[in-house]
């Protein structure tokens, strides 16, 4: 019979072979590279047999899980050896296997559990004269694409399901509510007292996914800014969300009664994460934070206290949009295009420039502090903000903030233009232009060049750093809806490139 292993993304259909020979000693033994979790099922799907109303043979099973060069790993594999055991024993037909896919795990008592990695193997065999047999908890994902469902909770519905003694109802197709109603968050900007200049900075961030970095003292509002970013990034687009939803499946992360991740990703990992935490890991690689970002948001707070081998481990996803794992036996490639947002004190006491705090940090200190993060990385983010703690009088003040969904609006109508524009190259917003789309894009007239020149002059910008304004600007330009650029655009986004080190 037929089962699905994954390798990353990619699905890899396997044969599950099962051979009971009388005239020998009784044994069960499993072969084709399982991992110790498929070895293990010997012994769940031993009494998931008993428990479950039939007889387990005494006799010589052999399992074989073919291709035999392929590692296997998981528990997803027990119902299919379960099943093949009884019709080797001629408990439910041999022929109800076919034209069917299993996948789940089993319980000691017969009861199906789900298992991770659905969705993909569903897209997979969407179009196909496959059925997908799962639990029941996994249903809602499977059933989003072309291809029949069937969902049971234990061991004795799929075997009665499979005799023909009790049909279980098939799925296919089901229709996803993708509505408005997602875009409702917890948080909202309007709770975000004073700070205009930032959340200025963060809706350009949101319309072209622009990486930001943010200093200021304990208590200046980035974590709380921060939090606040997916509220007006752009909706989800059902293509977006599918993409996002496999790699939540693949991790084991996907709600099982939605089956659809439907809004932005929102990671924060703490400091003291390990590199194959953030970029992924393992011998069978599963997806790190940056992969469980992508399409949202990743939040780094208090930036130099990561180790410095995890933060350059961020500069080639942040340039590629994907990351890549390998392993011996195998390489994977995974997703990982995210907005990174960064926020660091400007000193060890945090208070370095405070307007009511002074610091206590000698100028060595604070060089030393921040060089913990290298320029090439600093090069990378595109918007640099400046924060200040906000003093009583600014606190007290009753007038309420401009909210998520007005600047949502504002994120998503320029985001349209960028999509428009880049419809035909594989690219959805301006953060991800290359050089040589930049001078297609991104062309200014005399005086726009000459103020841009003068600026990065003075700034003493590298080559990144004058694409990264030129990115920025585009973006300025689609908020105000204007097709070209212009100097106010230009002059607003050098103000985001200000140097924060000291």
């Amino acid at each position: 019979m037929q089962s699905v292993t994954l390798e990353g993304l990619k699905p890899l259909k396997l044969r599950v072979e099962v051979d009971i020979t009388g005239q020998a000693l009784p044994s069960f033994n499993i072969v084709g590279l399982p991992d110790a979790a498929v070895s293990e099922a010997r012994e769940r799907v031993r009494s998931a047999i008993k428990n479950s109303g039939f007889a387990f043979p005494i006799k010589r099973i052999t399992v074989n899980l073919a291709p035999a060069d392929l590692k296997k790993e998981g528990s997803g594999f027990d119902l299919p050896i379960a099943l093949g055991i009884l019709a080797a024993s001629n408990q439910i037909p041999v022929e109800s296997l076919d034209g069917k896919t299993f996948l789940g795990e089993l319980s000691l008592d017969g009861a199906l559990r789900s298992v991770p990695g659905v969705l993909p193997i569903a897209i997979a065999l969407s179009g196909t004269e496959e059925t997908l047999m799962v639990p029941k908890d996994n249903v809602a994902e499977a059933s989003i694409f072309n291809v029949e469902v069937v969902g049971a909770d234990n061991l004795q519905d799929i075997a009665l399901h499979l005799s023909g003694e009790k049909p279980l109802q098939s799925i296919k197709m089901r229709k996803v509510d993708f509505t408005d109603s997602f875009l409702e968050y917890p948080v909202d900007m309007s709770e975000v007292k004073g700070n205009a200049m930032a959340k200025r900075a963060l809706e350009i961030a949101a319309c072209g996914s622009h990486n930001v970095l943010m200093m200021g003292a304990p208590g200046s509002g980035k974590t709380m800014l921060a939090k606040r970013l997916p509220s007006i990034l752009p909706p989800l687009t059902f293509d977006e969300a599918v993409e996002i939803s496999q790699i939540y499946s693949i991790a084991g992360l996907l709600p099982p009664k939605e089956g659809l991740i439907t809004k932005r990703p929102y990671r924060s990992p703490h400091h003291t994460a390990s590199p194959a935490a953030i970029i992924g890991g393992g011998s069978n690689p599963m997806p790190g934070e940056i992969s469980l970002s992508h399409g949202g948001v990743l939040f780094l707070d208090e930036l130099p206290e990561f180790k410095r081998d995890v933060l350059e481990v961020l500069r080639q996803p942040m340039e590629d949009g994907e990351v890549t794992v390998a392993r011996v036996r195998q390489t994977v490639t995974y997703p990982s295009r995210f907005l990174l947002v960064s926020a660091m004190n400007p000193c060890p006491c945090g208070y370095y420039g405070d307007r009511t705090k002074p610091c206590t940090c000698g100028i060595s200190s604070i060089r030393k502090y921040q060089s913990r993060i290298s320029g090439p990385l600093l090069d990378r983010f595109d918007i640099y903000l400046s924060l200040s703690r906000l003093l009583p009088e600014e606190l007290s003040g009753t007038q309420p903030g401009e909210k998520s969904a007005t600047i949502r609006q504002r994120v998503t109508d320029g985001r349209k233009m960028q999509t428009e524009r880049y419809k035909n190259l594989g690219i959805h917003c301006n953060a991800q232009l290359s050089s040589k789309q930049i001078k297609e894009f991104c062309r200014l007239g005399a005086d726009e060049e000459s103020f841009l020149r003068l600026a990065c002059e003075r700034m003493n910008l590298t080559a990144r750093g004058y694409d990264r304004i030129l990115r920025v600007s585009r973006t300025i330009a689609d908020l105000a809806g204007s097709k070209e650029i212009k100097t106010p655009h230009i002059a607003e986004a050098v103000q985001y490139r200000e140097n924060l080190m000291v």
